[in-house]
């Protein structure tokens, strides 16, 4: 059973597990290198879990009780109690190689530990730890607080134990798994990115602009926002890191990144995150830019 939950990455999906965990009654401590990103997630779990008591979804006492639960640090010695640490830092292999490998000393040997990407191999991770069969990958989707859905993907040595510890979890973090196996991007970034890759790949041909290709998915295939909008909100970056993952471990040109995606990156149009992506969030309505 988890009870003490450790979270490595104060970013936005850092923050987002650290409230549901808290929210579920579990002691969270949340890691990251920069103390500002700290102090921002604190912030922003307060101000989210505020809102959901505003909307009636939680009540006013659960919020206080949830932010006391929650605890902060940069030593990775105060994960010595953990039963299960959360790996939710960037998108980048080599950053999560290294992470693991300095958290794993400070763990006690029945600790787990999950790793929160969204493509990157499971077994590759595993395997730089001491602990291979407590290591599994459980991917929450972004906004983790609102998003029902967990994908869980074992690597080739996880034991079923753990399969079955953090499947409890999850459903008890009130969220619906999904079981991948542990191929490029499992299922849900296997379709979603190729699909905004293509999207991207038909604003840089001239099909149609930014406005008129999300209003087109939006309506014409019901999506909730279109596939640009949406990669402003994922991240670049993250769209792009993604991409890179199923073009290298698939070898298949239908994944190869679409050259305007790599520019936009490149010149930091990371999305909403930075200001701007392929829209312009400077003003009080997002305006498309291009």
């Amino acid at each position: 059973m988890v009870q003490r939950v450790g979270i490595i990455g104060a970013g936005q999906m850092g923050a987002g597990i650290a409230h549901v965990c808290a929210l579920a009654g579990l002691d969270v401590h949340l890691s990251d290198v920069e103390e500002f990103a700290l102090s921002a997630a604190v912030s922003s779990i307060e101000r989210n879990l505020a809102r959901q008591a505003s909307r009636g979804k939680v009540a006013n006492g659960d919020v206080k009780a949830a932010m006391a639960r929650i605890s902060t640090g940069q030593d990775y010695a105060a994960f010595a109690d953990s039963d299960l640490v959360i790996e939710a830092a960037t998108e980048n292999e080599a950053v999560k190689r290294e992470i693991l490998k300095a958290l794993v000393p400070h763990l006690p040997a029945t600790a787990l530990i999950a790793t929160n990407t969204s493509s990157i191999s499971i077994t590759r991770l595993a395997a730089v730890t001491d602990r291979p069969g407590k290591f599994i990958g459980m991917h929450f989707m972004n906004p983790v607080p609102i998003m029902q859905l967990v994908e869980l993907i074992r690597g080739i040595a996880t034991d079923q134990d753990t399969f079955l510890v953090v499947k409890a979890l999850a459903e008890k973090l009130g969220k619906t798994v999904a079981v991948a196996e542990d191929f490029p991007a499992f299922i849900v970034n296997r379709i979603l990115l190729p699909m905004i890759n293509e999207a991207v790949y038909t604003l840089y041909e001239g099909v149609g602009s930014v406005e008129s290709i999300d209003t087109a998915m939006r309506l014409g295939a019901n999506h909730p926002m279109g596939p640009l909008q949406l990669a402003d909100f994922i991240g670049l970056d993250t769209c792009l890191s993604v991409m890179q993952v199923l073009y290298e471990g698939l070898a298949d040109s239908k994944y190869r990144p679409c050259p305007l995606l790599v520019k936009y990156v490149e010149a930091g149009w990371l999305g909403r995150k930075a200001g701007r992506g392929f829209y312009d969030y400077s003003g009080d309505e997002p305006v498309p830019t291009r």
